[in-house]
């Protein structure tokens, strides 16, 4: 059973599955009609409880983007993956430290802070830590 005190740097989960679309619009609309999705705007939210905190609600979006949209830059792939992390500060420094590419600085909105890093395969990484 894992601690939930514990603040180690880290991922503890997937908040968001991003891809470029020729259509998002249509891609959406047919995630609706043939797989029950609950679209809106942005894509499709999936929420769940946390098994160690029940009362805590973790999200996952799924998004469809327009095909070379900027939001994936600088990264050449067609998908973004979003993790959910802990004291996103602590694992900023640990990344830093390990010589990974960090695209920017971590932005705060009211639903968390956000901070973006690239892999050793040139994947865009949205790491996201959830308030």
């Amino acid at each position: 059973m894992e601690n939930q005190d514990d603040k180690t740097p880290k991922v503890i989960g997937i908040g968001g599955i991003f891809f470029f679309s020729d259509n998002p619009n249509e891609t959406k609309n047919w995630y609706s009609k043939n797989l029950g999705l609950d679209v809106n705007d942005w894509g499709s939210t999936f929420e769940s409880r946390d098994l160690e905190n029940p009362d805590q609600v973790n999200s996952l979006q799924w998004s469809p983007f327009p095909k070379g949209d900027d939001y994936f830059s600088p990264s050449k792939k067609d998908f973004m993956i979003n993790y959910r992390v802990q004291n996103i500060e602590g694992l900023l420094k640990q990344l830093k430290e390990n010589g990974v590419t960090i695209v920017d600085n971590i932005e705060t909105y009211d639903y968390g802070k956000f901070v973006h890093i690239m892999d050793a395969e040139g994947n865009k990484i949205e790491l996201w830590e959830a308030v």
